[in-house]
């Protein structure tokens, strides 16, 4: 409805400039511009560049006659801001209306569960649905599910189930390979391979010689064969920084809402519906 509309127009203003607008002025902003966001943050940034924000005091320009007051206020506290590596991202971003975001992987080992998820980039973290804790990405070094090879012996591409770290055979000239990249569910498109999984792990179903003592292999097959759990690696307990925001507008006085979970509720409509 329209009070769910406000909010996450007032989130996703927040995020792209990282928390420095506050929720009262994105508030009254959404509000007067029918929760235009991405239309605020471009005035926004136009706005900031003719006050010079990359300029020093004494070079800057005149205000913007044709900006609304409110948002040249805005604009004016961005122009302040230091340009450290990452307030000049920010601005970047914004430009481009952003909020980059990477699909990651998660796993909560007491409920032996794994999950991905379009987190923002900024920050990543995930909660389990099961449990309710709240988790860091698996590192991207002990990732594991369907892997993408690339053969440097006879230069062929395929795919498999791997950890990182882990070789598997080439199919077609026996070569050891490692994997390249873990890859998302949403980026497993196309015919599966007719292949079955074979790899050098000592407990792998279809075991390739010379096998390697010691290590597990992560077919599905395997691991329910040799009954080990699902998750290969434990995603790290996230240490929160008690990074909530005033966001729940429609309940009277502003409620106290975890930022990261909501921003990335938007995160995934947002996706969504760009498939449609």
């Amino acid at each position: 409805g329209a009070r769910s509309g406000l909010e996450k127009s007032v989130r996703r203003l927040r995020e792209k400039f990282y928390g420095q607008v506050s929720v009262e002025e994105a508030t009254l902003l959404m509000r007067r511009y029918h929760n235009n966001h991405a239309m605020v943050c471009k005035v926004i940034v136009l706005c900031r560049e003719q006050l010079g924000g990359e300029l020093s005091q004494q070079l800057r320009r005149e205000p913007a006659p044709w900006a609304p007051l409110s948002l040249q206020a805005i604009a004016q506290q961005l122009t302040v801001l230091p340009l450290t590596e990452r307030n000049l991202r920010m601005f970047d971003h914004a430009s481009r209306n952003l909020i980059p975001s990477a699909e990651r992987q998660f796993s909560c080992q007491p409920c032996d569960s794994s999950w991905w998820r379009r987190v923002p980039e900024r920050k990543q973290v995930s909660r389990c649905r099961l449990c309710g804790r709240r988790y860091d990405p698996v590192p991207y070094e002990n990732m594991w599910g369907t892997a993408e090879f690339h053969c440097p012996s006879c230069n062929r591409s395929f795919r498999g189930s791997a950890q990182m770290g882990m070789a598997s055979p080439c199919f077609i000239c026996g070569t050891r390979v490692m994997p390249s990249r873990i890859l998302a569910p949403r980026q497993l498109t196309g015919s599966r391979s007719r292949n079955p999984h074979s790899c050098y792990a000592e407990d792998c179903y279809n075991r390739r010689e010379p096998h390697v003592p010691g290590t597990h292999c992560v077919h599905p097959r395997s691991r329910a064969k040799n009954r080990l759990p699902k998750v290969i690696f434990p995603s790290p307990e996230h240490q929160s920084t008690g990074s909530t925001v005033a966001t729940c507008l429609s309940q009277g006085s502003l409620a106290q809402c975890d930022l990261d979970d909501l921003i990335l509720e938007d995160l995934t409509e947002e996706s969504e519906g760009s498939e449609e």
